[in-house]
């Protein structure tokens, strides 16, 4: 893992770009084969399961460290990150030895259901041989929360320098349900590891902050609207039905009534396009709660099957007949998508997802405003001649959303955050009032600067009133403003109502915890959005 630890220290040591980019290029060059296909995997979310539980973990360092459990919960408390406290509270290894990182990661998959005392042997023992960084990466490994802050960009970039492939093609390659375990890295990025049914790069908008105008002629521009689904690539080829979420996961078993299109569809189609929860007789989306009682579901009851049935929407066609499109002008691809669509039965859970007529920035403007009676969240600009990119690409793909929902709320516990926030208090959770009490409704840990946090912190550890393990309860002084894009019941909250997209959209200084917001506001825009 010495060389992993190099890379790890050299993309951890620098905030740019380039530095980034030639630490990773060099690594690829000259890293063992099977370590080179492990990181491409850690770096593209494809992380093994975990064989150890952080519970398990916690008391094995405790022993190890030779101190009492109150004193590690104390220290993961302050440090924040469970790796690393694990790092630094055990003893210096009395032998080093270099483990590989497939080794390594292999060595974890084989103990994934043995018994406890053979897994922490396992454990105790490499414990004992790494140096302080490659265990605190391999602590990292165990736990399942490794980040290294590579957006998948810089991935292809670095890995186009370091093999001469383009990142384009690189960046088609990477997707699909490839195996880490039983995959070489020539396979890999010569394209063999994907599947019949490797999805393309997803492209991504970017937020319009202040309105269209300054986007040129409203006639070189396509809209629709923004839905409020799952983004989703159906894939239709000789041999392979598959439905990917942006997320990279294979979700095609968890909306089983799209099976139908495979028998429809011509060969060589894939779509990119929304699955939303539909309701057939308004012909229109349900809320994104419906939906959500279908998300993690492997097998979804026939009850919701019924009251939730999932319909995709169509934006774009990136597939025609088996050949890749994504080049072609937007204009083209969405002409050929109605036409693909417009010969298929009506009956089917696919449609085309209805384009925002404007001839004015300002018609546009007004169609906006009536998006969330669409249960849409606002609506999408593309220009007609547009490419279907890779990511995000500042300039031909625009999301104008709604302003979101606010709700004033004053805190009332504060919890230390993780990585580089570990020793601020950024995790804070929010009451309304009930009558005269006040009801914990949501928790939010972003939309403050690190010098607000930083002074929240301070304030936090000086009024303290009591300690629950990593959280602390604190007197309810301090009001924020919270943003959310909507919201719904929940009987597992004490409130009743569960915030979707909740986060701190200023710090009201000149509010007092008597001017926060009430439960029943909140049920009143619940019972609106209903």
């Amino acid at each position: 893992m010495n060389r992993f630890a190099a890379l790890f220290a050299a993309l951890d040591g620098t905030t740019k770009t380039g530095a980034k980019t030639q630490a990773l290029a060099d690594y690829f060059r000259n890293a063992p084969d099977a370590d080179r296909v492990w990181t491409i995997a850690l770096l593209t979310g494809r992380r093994p399961r975990r064989a150890v539980t952080s519970t398990e973990l916690r008391l094995w360092a405790a022993e190890a460290a030779a101190i009492p459990d109150w004193l590690f919960e104390e220290s993961y408390a302050v440090v924040g990150d469970l790796a690393e406290t694990i790092a630094l509270l055990l003893p210096p290894p009395e032998t080093t030895f270099d483990l590989g990182l497939a080794e390594a990661i292999r060595g974890q998959i084989r103990l994934t259901g043995q018994p406890v005392d053979q897994r922490k042997a396992a454990v105790l023992e490499a414990w004992g041989k790494l140096p302080a960084t490659e265990r605190f990466l391999y602590n990292k490994l165990l736990t399942g929360g490794f980040r290294m802050g590579v957006a998948q960009g810089l991935l292809t970039r670095a890995l186009a320098l370091a093999t001469g492939v383009e990142e384009a093609t690189l960046a088609h390659r990477l997707m699909g349900d490839w195996d880490p375990a039983n995959t070489t890295f020539d396979a890999l990025i010569e394209g063999g590891a994907g599947g019949d049914a490797r999805p393309y790069p997803f492209a991504l908008a970017s937020q319009l902050e202040d309105g269209p105008e300054a986007l040129g002629p409203p006639e070189d521009w396509l809209a629709e609207w923004k839905w409020d689904g799952i983004r989703g690539q159906l894939i239709v080829r000789p041999g392979a039905f598959a439905l990917w979420s942006r997320g990279e996961e294979l979700i095609t078993d968890r909306f089983p009534e799209l099976g139908s299109l495979a028998d429809f569809l011509p060969p060589g189609t894939v779509i990119d396009g929304e699955v939303l929860a539909w309701h057939k007789e308004a012909e229109r989306p349900l809320a994104f709660a419906a939906l959500q009682k279908r998300i993690g579901r492997k097998t979804v009851p026939k009850a919701l099957l019924t009251s939730a049935p999932a319909r995709l929407l169509a934006y774009d066609l990136l597939e025609d007949g088996g050949t890749d499109i994504r080049d072609c002008p937007l204009a083209h691809r969405r002409a050929r998508l109605e036409e693909v669509v417009a010969a298929l039965p009506p009956d089917l859970p696919l449609a085309i997802s209805p384009a925002v007529t404007f001839g004015t920035w300002d018609a546009l403007a007004q169609a906006r405003a009536t998006a969330r009676e669409r249960e849409a969240e606002g609506v999408m600009l593309k220009r007609a001649a547009s490419s279907y990119f890779a990511g995000r690409k500042r300039g031909d793909w625009w999301k104008w959303k709604l302003d979101p929902y606010t709700v004033d709320a004053v805190m009332l516990y504060a919890q230390a955050g993780h990585g580089r926030r570990a020793n601020l208090f950024t995790d804070f959770t929010f009451g309304i009032r009930d009558g005269i009490e006040l009801v914990p409704f949501t928790k939010a840990y972003s939309g403050l600067t690190d010098a607000e946090f930083a002074e929240i912190t301070r304030w936090v550890q000086a009024h303290t009133l009591e300690r629950f393990g990593p959280v602390r309860k604190v007197p309810a002084e301090l009001v924020f403003e919270i943003g959310f894009e909507g919201l719904q019941s929940s009987p597992r909250h004490k409130s009743g109502i569960a915030l979707r997209f909740p986060r701190m959209l200023r710090w009201r200084r000149d509010k007092g915890v008597d001017e926060v917001d009430t439960l029943q506001s909140l049920r009143a825009l619940l019972k609106a959005a209903d």
